[in-house]
């Protein structure tokens, strides 16, 4: 099993709106790749919820079986088309991959 966890803190403003607003499309983009491939065994997206001592925006919990299903995942057709979007309004990006 490996652990895929990535952290984002996004723009102010970006793709003409503002970050409330595309914390949500992304979230929602994000949740869209749940089930793209056999093998993920957790997904997990989640925002900051405000009042709460945070230091990202953003985050991805995913367990998946193994470096195969991950690389299947990253390499997938629907999880490509999200990055675009991903890359306009992100200001920083954080990862981490680890076997269980």
């Amino acid at each position: 099993m490996i652990r895929h966890i990535v952290m984002w803190n996004l723009q102010d403003h970006a793709e003409g709106t503002d970050k409330a607003t595309n914390l949500d499309k992304a979230k929602a983009l994000l949740l869209s790749c749940a089930q793209v491939v056999p093998g993920i065994q957790t997904f997990e997206v989640a925002t900051a919820v405000p009042g709460m001592d945070c230091t990202n925006d953003l985050v991805l919990h995913m367990l998946v079986d193994d470096a195969q299903v991950l690389a299947a995942y990253q390499n997938h057709p629907q999880h490509l088309a999200i990055k675009p979007f991903m890359k306009a309004v992100v200001k920083e990006r954080r990862c981490m991959d680890y076997p269980l």
